[in-house]
């Protein structure tokens, strides 16, 4: 983001949203040393997911840790009464696995009783996106949610 953005945010900085401006300020206060650990960090996961993918072929997960909200609310700010401190992280079962570099899936699941969708992420090993992909047309196949429109006014 703040490669992308940077330069732009200092020339157009009123065009941009808050969020984003947040997002790129604090990429760019990150140093060498700071990218370095963080590096350490998503190899450590990285490998501690290897283990765990000797066990099992896949792992299941809420795609959102929330439904669907409000068009007009730039995001959640509380979920179960526990405040957001980022506009990133009511995503956070997104970006957990994002940092593992897995190929991963979203499907259409279900929907809560008000009607709306919800989904699941499929996450499977390093390297086996055909594995996943059948997986996921299992998945959909014997749960067709994708099938259904949700309610809307």
């Amino acid at each position: 983001m703040a490669a992308t953005h940077g330069d732009a945010i200092k020339k157009y900085r009123d065009q941009y949203k808050d969020t984003v401006i947040w997002n790129v300020e604090a990429g760019l206060t990150l140093s060498a040393a700071d990218l370095a650990a963080a590096e350490t960090i998503r190899t450590n996961i990285y490998l501690r997911v290897m283990k765990f993918f000797e066990q099992v072929d896949f792992l299941v997960l809420p795609v959102s840790q929330v439904a669907p909200f409000d068009v007009t609310l730039e995001y959640p700010a509380t979920i179960n009464g526990m405040e957001m401190l980022t506009y990133i992280d009511w995503m956070k079962s997104c970006y957990y696995i994002t940092v593992t570099g897995l190929p991963t899936i979203s499907l259409p699941f279900g929907f809560t009783e008000a009607g709306l969708p919800v989904g699941i992420q499929i996450v499977g090993k390093p390297q086996g996106e055909l594995e996943l992909l059948k997986f996921a047309n299992v998945i959909e196949a014997a749960q067709p949610a994708w099938k259904r429109e949700p309610l809307l006014d």
